[in-house]
């Protein structure tokens, strides 16, 4: 059984994009342990302060911030780490406009590149929602990922 957790900052306000965020969430509900927490935006100080804060709140879990300079992964390989945890949970942090405060980054255990393009904080957030759905279908065998 996993346990994901998405903490992002800002509303998504693209109706379109939400739709597909929201299926995505609801699957992975539907399949697991799956939380999105939506944080008000502010400079990114604030922001920082708020995600800490919420954080806090989930102790043990293995932290992925998802930053430019990060890693990149394929699907088969994120759904290969993800299951290497072992039920402990995971925690995946959008930035809002602006990225993430140094603070969050240094609290992260993994920085996560979704690609090395740039994104609105809405697609990544709707990409890794499908994302992981992919990695747990993966993971279940499941033939929502074929190759």
């Amino acid at each position: 059984m996993y346990r994901y957790t998405i903490i992002a900052v800002g509303r998504m306000k693209n109706k379109p994009l939400l739709a597909l965020t929201d299926d995505f969430s609801k699957r992975l509900k539907r399949s697991g342990n799956f939380e999105l927490i939506e944080l008000n935006d502010g400079t990114v100080e604030s922001e920082g302060e708020r995600i800490l804060d919420a954080l806090a709140k989930r102790k043990g879990a293995r932290i992925y911030a998802m930053a430019e300079e990060g890693k990149t992964r394929t699907s088969a390989g994120l759904a290969k780490e993800l299951l290497k945890l072992q039920g402990q949970p995971a925690v995946f942090i959008i930035g809002g406009a602006y990225g993430l405060s140094p603070a969050v980054k240094a609290k992260a255990d993994v920085l996560f590149a979704l690609s090395p393009l740039t994104f609105t904080h809405e697609i990544a957030r709707m990409l890794l929602c499908e994302q992981l759905y992919r990695a747990v279908s993966i993971n279940a065998g499941s033939k929502y990922h074929h190759v």
